[in-house]
């Protein structure tokens, strides 16, 4: 198992709406023919097991739900997790990282629109930022393949 991170993952910011608090932000994943996901600091392909770092989720951010939209399907088999990870890499007993959170076995080899399904959460405030992850399962990545994960949420700050 290895970690890929989407590259500058740390430079990129989100925003809130200018008016009320609702939190919209998409996040891409791409791998091109060899199955490297296109935009990231590794030269080999995403093998099962992976964790890939799509993005980040600013801290104070409550999750409600997701979209996963795939628009060019990955190698045969593959599927992938949608969940959450601390950027510190220290997790949090208040809210818990969860690799599954907005998905398990989330079917990436057939284009198609998917909420997140995993309704055995309830939202929760991040304490801090996280990266938004996929971890590979099924089968190694090897064709070109897209993935456009849509989180929603309401920044609502975190506790001082």
């Amino acid at each position: 198992m290895g970690t890929v991170t989407k590259k500058n993952v740390r430079q990129q910011r989100s925003h809130a709406a200018p008016y009320g608090n609702k939190w919209v932000e998409k996040y891409h994943f791409e791998t091109n023919a060899s199955g490297i996901f296109v935009d990231s600091d590794k030269a080999t392909a995403v093998a099962s097991a992976d964790v890939v770092r799509i993005g980040i989720i600013p801290a104070g951010v409550e999750l409600h739900d997701a979209l996963s939209i795939v628009s060019d399907a990955f190698t045969a088999l593959a599927t992938a997790d949608v969940g959450f990870a601390y950027v510190d890499g220290v997790d949090s007993t208040s809210v818990p990282q969860d690799a599954d959170y907005f998905n398990a076995a989330l079917a990436i080899n057939a284009v198609g629109r998917t909420r997140a399904a995993n309704t055995a959460v309830a939202p929760v405030i991040l304490p801090k930022d996280a990266y938004l992850i996929l971890t590979i399962g099924g089968a190694s990545l090897a064709a070109v393949g897209i993935l456009d994960v849509i989180v929603e949420g309401r920044m609502v700050g975190v506790a001082g």
